[in-house]
């Protein structure tokens, strides 16, 4: 079982970064937020509607105020970026194409690139792959982001821009963001709430100070980085 009895609030409009063990079951918990997995027992709410009971039209209503950045930035390949960028748009609503053109040309521009609509993913640098697949979680304005390991692959000069362009995000939607991480320092820049998944639950939950101060060992070792093999 990768989680187990977990119990986690997201506070609204903030940024909370859920750090942990690679394998440890962050992604499935991602998952699970945006009803992409059932849990086997207990609820998941969003805005107070318990989204483990709907299916089918019901359940992608929910999923339109969500947005997600994966990992590797899940690009169509076969798709120039304004096509990327305007695939949910197309998927979930009915407008003109200048329309569509135009919030293509702003969500491109609220994550700093202009001029690359026609490039295709290939073309693309990795941190600029990750700004497209963030441009397309931001076109239909979400109230909710999600990112899965978004400085991974990344060199520091890149993964401090994303850092930043994260924050900024937040600032500019209002939005709620919540971040998969392992990586501490991206953590303590971005995170006004920090999680720690340990073997299934949280362990751990607080402001970055209050991170940084625990006296959890199993928490202190992941912050410092050092192998302990009784928390293996």
């Amino acid at each position: 079982m990768v989680l187990d009895g977990l119990n986690l609030t997201i506070e609204s409009q903030k940024i909370t970064v859920i750090i942990g063990r690679s394998g440890g079951g962050k992604s499935v918990l991602l998952k699970h937020m945006i009803g992409l997995v059932k849990p086997d027992a207990g609820r998941i709410l969003v805005d107070g509607t318990d989204i483990t009971a709907l299916k089918g039209a019901e359940l992608n209503e929910i999923r339109k105020n969500f947005g997600m950045l994966f990992q590797d930035a899940a690009l169509f390949d076969s798709m120039n970026v304004g096509e990327n960028v305007a695939f949910p748009i197309k998927e979930h609503r009915r407008l003109a194409k200048k329309e569509v053109q135009r919030i293509i040309t702003d969500k491109l521009l609220e994550v700093g690139l202009s001029g690359v609509t026609h490039k295709m993913p290939s073309e693309l640098s990795g941190g600029m792959r990750k700004r497209v697949g963030l441009a397309r979680a931001l076109a239909l304005d979400p109230k909710i982001i999600l990112f899965d390991e978004p400085t991974t692959g990344l060199d520091p000069i890149m993964c401090d821009a994303i850092d930043r362009l994260i924050v900024e995000t937040q600032k500019n939607t209002h939005a709620t963001c919540v971040v998969i991480s392992h990586d501490i320092e991206s953590t303590f820049k971005i995170a006004h709430k920090v999680a720690m998944l340990y073997k299934g639950k949280i362990i751990a939950y607080g402001s970055p100070e209050e991170i940084k101060t625990s006296s959890n060992p199993v928490l202190r070792q992941f912050i410092e980085g050092k192998y302990n093999p009784e928390n293996s």
